[in-house]
């Protein structure tokens, strides 16, 4: 499965999507199992990289303040400019920005990997991330959309991810580390635990899709009319974590894995807040997941394009 795993998650999504059309009226119940098939992913992504080397990641340094600029600088300035060309809509508007502004803390290690990127980097500097997001979303949106748009996205639902899908996991696989350190039956459960990675990220896709598809209605012309800028979205992004990595002088696995966190997008964790906005933005939810839906192509070939971008020395 790991060597075919691509495969696995575009028929995944594909799956998704005739769940979603042959029994629509699942889709409720489906939006509550995103948040603990995400957590499980994420603690089988935390547990494939040990405490000790998590933590010694930390001290790169330069690796981090290479992602806090690419994502909270170079990305703001992209949409930015992307703004005045989207589609009038304002939920549409929304959703748009609250999945581009977001970077990815899940599946991104996953291509990044892929592509002989750091995983053990772009690990230690997820936590970072989606708190720098937490705080510095709310003030995006209002720069861009206004003070009554602003105050939709509140602090709480990010406080609840940042719990439930990065501190909860984590912690839990560090303990079964410790287990695994000190007992056979420990090392059996991780091992097993380590099996379940693209399972988990096919179970995530096809749930996330499942959920979001009968919600479409009539609003597919709007959701289609994003698409054109997420792509745009992927090419300027490839290009410009390569000239941040080549301006920090990061070594080829920092600098790749660099240009996939300044890609890749948060679609899996902020999409529970776009589920929360108010019945007038519930257009905003699918947006979002229309974005998952061209990423996860879009980094098919980026994990063939960024190591011709960014080749071995």
């Amino acid at each position: 499965m790991e060597r075919h795993q691509v495969a696995v998650y575009v028929g995944a999504l594909a799956a998704g999507g005739l769940v979603g059309r042959a029994a629509p009226a699942a889709g409720p119940g489906l939006e509550y199992a995103i948040n603990p098939v995400l957590a499980a992913l994420l603690y089988v992504t935390f547990l494939q990289v040990p405490a000790a080397e998590l933590l010694r990641s930390l001290k790169a340094g330069r690796f981090l303040a290479a992602a806090l600029v690419v994502n909270f600088v170079v990305v703001p300035l992209v949409v930015t400019a992307m703004f005045a060309f989207l589609p009038e809509d304002q939920a549409v508007r929304l959703g748009v920005l609250l999945v581009l502004l977001a970077p990815c803390v899940d599946y991104v290690i996953v291509f990044s990997g892929l592509a002989g990127g750091s995983s053990q980097r772009l690990l230690a500097a997820t936590p970072l991330l989606l708190l720098a997001q937490m705080v510095l979303l709310p003030g995006f949106l209002f720069l861009l959309m206004g003070a009554d748009l602003a105050d939709v996205v509140e602090a709480g639902p990010f406080v609840e991810a940042f719990a439930v899908l990065i501190v909860v996991p984590l912690t839990l696989a560090w303990c079964t580390q410790a287990w695994a350190a000190r007992r056979p039956a420990g090392q059996k459960t991780a091992d097993a635990m380590g099996t379940a990675m693209v399972p988990l990220m096919a179970a995530t896709l096809l749930t996330v899709v499942a959920s979001q598809v009968p919600e479409l209605g009539d609003s597919l012309a709007d959701v289609v009319r994003v698409v054109p800028f997420y792509l745009l979205f992927l090419v300027v992004m490839a290009f410009a974590g390569v000239g941040i990595a080549r301006l920090f002088r990061l070594d080829v696995p920092a600098g790749r894995a660099l240009v996939f966190t300044g890609a890749t997008r948060n679609s899996l964790v902020v999409l529970p807040l776009a589920l929360a906005l108010p019945d007038r933005l519930a257009i905003a939810a699918v947006v979002v997941v229309t974005q998952t839906l061209v990423e996860v192509v879009g980094m098919v070939v980026y994990v063939r394009a960024v190591p011709r971008l960014l080749p071995a020395r």
